[in-house]
């Protein structure tokens, strides 16, 4: 999720954020609030949100846990690499790069130790929506050239067993515009943006 002030998410949600979910008269923000509720309504196989209570605490500690270190960091890989370039004519110091990749690895490394162990998923033998909120942010990092399930043979087996479980073609189709990301350089921006957003994002590196 990111800043928007597209006039469309501001009616949806009141942060002005998206993404966000309108559901008859119902509106919310915040990914994980967003598959929560939608998990609850639709009523989806208990594996994703376990009704067990210890498991789903699993669940939950893990959501927790992943916005202060692996969303902190894998999406930064994209701003710097694609984005931020994009929108300001030029390219950020690779020091900068390297700070963040650097910051990454001590995530994916918690991550195996804390979360995954020697488990098939997050929380055992099952996939969770946990292991779905972690994919979606580890392939940012992918779709601009850092691979960093290539050297954690570990990491790259949770990843292929999350790809099954949900089906390869179906992940590659949602995770198709992220893998992609690079062709955006291409596009043109309209000046008038691009001076407005420069210095909004070149502040968010700091």
């Amino acid at each position: 999720s990111g800043p928007s002030n597209s006039e469309g998410a501001g009616k949806i949600s009141l942060l002005k954020k998206v993404p966000a979910l309108k559901d008859g008269d119902f509106t919310l923000a915040e990914c994980t609030a967003i598959l929560l509720y939608l998990s609850r309504k639709y009523n989806t196989p208990d594996h994703w949100y376990p009704s067990d209570i210890q498991k789903r605490a699993r669940v939950d500690e893990y959501l927790s846990w992943h916005h202060a270190n692996i969303r902190a960091n894998a999406p930064k890989t994209m701003w710097i690499k694609v984005l931020i370039p994009l929108f300001t004519g030029q390219p950020l110091p690779s020091e900068k790069l390297q700070e963040v990749m650097e910051g990454l690895s001590t995530s994916l490394k918690q991550f195996e130790e804390r979360f995954l162990q020697d488990k098939a998923f997050i929380i055992g033998s099952e996939i969770s929506l946990a292991d779905l909120v972690a994919i979606v942010e580890l392939m940012q990092p992918v779709g601009v050239g850092c691979d960093i399930f290539e050297d954690r043979p570990r990491l790259m087996e949770w990843r292929r067993r999350v790809e099954d479980a949900v089906g390869k073609e179906l992940f590659f189709q949602a995770h198709e515009m992220i893998l992609n990301i690079k062709e955006l350089s291409n596009i043109q921006i309209d000046p008038q943006l691009k001076e407005h957003l420069a210095p909004v994002l070149m502040k968010m590196m700091k």
